[in-house]
């Protein structure tokens, strides 16, 4: 529980008498609390771009995607990650401003709107995260099913049986299948970690809508 949730709880108590908090002291506290929630929004992002980074440097050394090797010098996968990584950057950048214009803040409107614009720049940041895995499992499963040797043999063996259809269907599904697990634990993920920061942010916006009033 943080120092003003414990202060409105101690001014129920009729049994003590507490000085009044002036308009200015409740401003600060709520202000430090939206610019700590913000920072740690801005180095969370930073976390888990580092993360995934190292797990995909992880794969390669382990040769788990050596048959996707020749993908990296494919022009679609290239303008894919390049747009990726200026949209992450830009992210970034927006996660950083949004701490830097909440702390220096001094103004309970302009410190609402701010809130504002940090919990959409996270939900865009989350619809992004979740685009570009959609993208990205389209875009590779093709060029994986053509350079896999054992997918090819499945496939000319579905050709020559006349099941082509039911072949392509079948990776179709577990494709589906397979980014709909991907996606829940993603939305899982960020539900506990920016979810949990997002719903304090909120917390602090109404605090503010009570001083306002």
């Amino acid at each position: 529980m943080d120092e003003l949730e414990l202060l409105k709880k101690d001014w129920k108590n009729e049994d003590k008498v507490y000085p009044k908090l002036s308009y200015k002291e409740i401003y600060n506290m709520i202000l430090s609390k939206s610019s700590s929630i913000v920072k740690w929004i801005f180095i969370i992002s930073i976390l888990e771009f580092v993360f995934w980074v190292f797990i995909s440097f992880g794969l390669k050394a382990s040769g788990f995607n050596l048959e996707l090797d020749g993908m990296e010098k494919n022009a679609g996968f290239i303008a894919i990650s390049i747009f990726s990584y200026a949209i992450l950057a830009y992210f970034f950048y927006r996660f950083y401003i949004n701490y830097k214009t909440i702390n220096t803040t001094d103004n309970a409107k302009v410190l609402m709107e701010n809130i504002l614009k940090t919990r959409r720049t996270v939900k865009q940041y989350v619809f992004f995260n979740l685009l570009v895995l959609v993208i990205g499992v389209s875009y590779m499963m093709p060029y994986a099913l053509k350079s896999d040797e054992d997918s090819r043999v499945l496939l000319e063996t579905a050709q020559a049986n006349g099941e082509l259809f039911k072949y392509y269907a079948s990776i179709a599904l577990v494709t589906i299948i397979g980014l709909v697990i991907a996606i829940s634990v993603l939305l899982l993920f960020y539900w506990l970690i920016y979810g949990i920061l997002l719903k304090r942010l909120n917390r602090n916006y109404y605090e503010l809508k009570k001083l306002e009033v």
